[in-house]
């Protein structure tokens, strides 16, 4: 995932999994057997009132350096000639935006803050919206294989960041997308934590399964 010389660009959204993830990349610095760059970076995506400004001084109490960059994605994407899933385009404009930012500061890596928790729900969107059978992967090769999305906490619970973000006192930045609370993903986080309510082992075991598939045990249809 990390090698010898990586520069990492880092997305930072202001919640608890990417914060986490800074730290956790901060720490593994000092300590890892190879030496690596990152490069935090916040894309405000333009709504009001904006925390920017406080995520900045945060990160900068704990000798982070963050790249801001104030953008209008949100308002597009949440614009009535958006026909689109606004957190969709929204998240595609982010990201494109990332991507520029790593080509121009020669990074061949993107770090995201996905959790265990958001590959599942990603998942169950991709089946109930796309119809298929997909999700995010830890390492995700792109662009001839020239560039890296890498996902450092892909096998991490959120109730670990949470647990990480109380212990070291990181700031809960409140959201002010107007899609945050009633997103799909939002939708689906709810129904994935009634049905985690029906036993302990079935949220392991509906991770595991992602990597225990039995392809001749599926329909095949054209």
């Amino acid at each position: 995932m990390i090698k010898d010389g990586d520069k990492i660009v880092t997305a930072i959204s202001g919640g608890k999994d990417s914060l986490a993830m800074i730290h956790f990349l901060k720490f593994f610095q000092s300590v890892a057997p190879v030496r690596f760059e990152i490069f935090p970076v916040y894309i405000d995506p333009g709504f009001s009132p904006s925390f920017s400004d406080e995520l900045s001084e945060y990160l900068k109490s704990k000798e982070i350096d963050l790249y801001c960059e104030k953008a209008d994605f949100g308002i597009i994407a949440h614009s009535t000639e958006n026909r689109e899933n606004p957190c969709f385009l929204c998240s595609r404009l982010r990201r494109k935006r990332l991507f520029e930012l790593a080509d121009e500061w020669g990074s061949y890596k993107l770090a995201l803050g996905h959790t265990r928790d958001d590959i599942v729900e990603t998942l169950f969107i991709n089946m109930c919206y796309k119809g298929e059978l997909s999700t995010m992967v830890p390492v995700q090769k792109m662009f001839k294989e020239q560039f890296s999305i890498i996902r450092p906490l892909a096998f991490v619970d959120e109730e670990m960041t949470e647990a990480f973000r109380k212990e070291i006192g990181i700031p809960a930045f409140i959201n002010p997308c107007p899609s945050a609370s009633n997103s799909k993903r939002s939708e689906l986080k709810g129904f994935l934590e009634t049905l985690y309510g029906h036993g302990p082992q079935i949220k392991p075991n509906v991770f595991r399964s992602l990597s225990r598939v039995k392809t001749e045990y599926l329909p095949k249809y054209t």
